[in-house]
C-alpha cells in the first residue's frame, strides 16, 4: 500500500529557471517534476499541487494564509504534506500554519533551496529528498527539512549568515 504525500508548490529559488533572453533566474516554469522523476520513491505516491509560482519575497500575508490553509486541508486528507517554498519567507508560512492549524492531522514539512535546481552546485535535490523522507518519519507537526536537519515550528528562522535554517528560543 502506497503512502500518499501531497507536494504543494509555491515557487522560490528551488524552482527558478534561467531565461537566456533576459539573462535572469525567475519563476516561470516548475522543475519539480524533473526532480521527482530522478528519485526512487518506492511505496510513495506524490500528488502535486501548484498553488503559486512566486519568489517568496513577493509573497503577501494573504499568500502565507493561503499556503497555511491549503497545507492544513491537505494534511487532513493525506499521510503528509511537503511544501516547496522560497527560503526568504518560508518561516512566515511555517509560523502561519502553526497559528491557523495548530498541530495538523499529518506532518507538514517545508523545504526549499539556497541555489536553484538548474545550477550545477545546488542543494535543491538533497533538500527535496530530505523533506520527502522526513514527512514519512516525523510526528504530526510543522517542520522545515533542509541541509541534513529537520526543525520544528514555532521558532524556526533563516540564518542568512550561515545560509540555512536554525531553531531559536520561543
Amino acid at each position: 500500500m502506497k503512502r500518499c504525500i501531497a507536494l504543494i508548490s509555491t515557487g522560490g529559488t528551488i524552482e527558478k529557471t534561467y531565461d537566456e533572453l533576459s539573462g535572469v533566474l525567475s519563476n516561470h516554469v516548475s522543475v519539480l517534476d524533473v526532480m521527482l522523476v530522478s528519485l526512487e520513491l518506492r511505496g510513495v505516491e506524490v500528488q502535486r499541487m501548484q498553488l503559486m509560482n512566486k519568489d517568496s519575497l513577493d509573497m503577501s500575508p494573504a499568500d502565507h494564509t493561503l499556503i497555511a490553509e491549503t497545507a492544513g486541508r491537505m494534511a487532513e486528507a493525506m499521510a503528509g504534506v511537503v511544501v516547496v517554498h522560497g527560503t526568504d519567507r518560508l518561516a512566515e508560512s511555517g509560523e502561519r500554519v502553526v497559528e491557523l492549524v495548530g498541530t495538523p492531522a499529518s506532518p507538514i514539512v517545508f523545504t526549499g533551496a539556497m541555489r536553484p535546481y538548474e545550477l550545477r552546485s545546488t542543494d535543491a535535490l538533497q533538500n527535496l529528498t530530505e523533506a520527502l523522507l522526513a514527512v514519512q518519519l516525523v510526528a504530526p507537526g510543522v517542520y522545515v527539512a533542509m541541509h541534513n536537519q529537520v526543525l520544528q515550528f514555532p521558532g524556526v528562522r533563516k540564518d542568512r549568515d550561515r545560509g540555512t535554517f536554525v531553531k531559536v528560543a520561543t
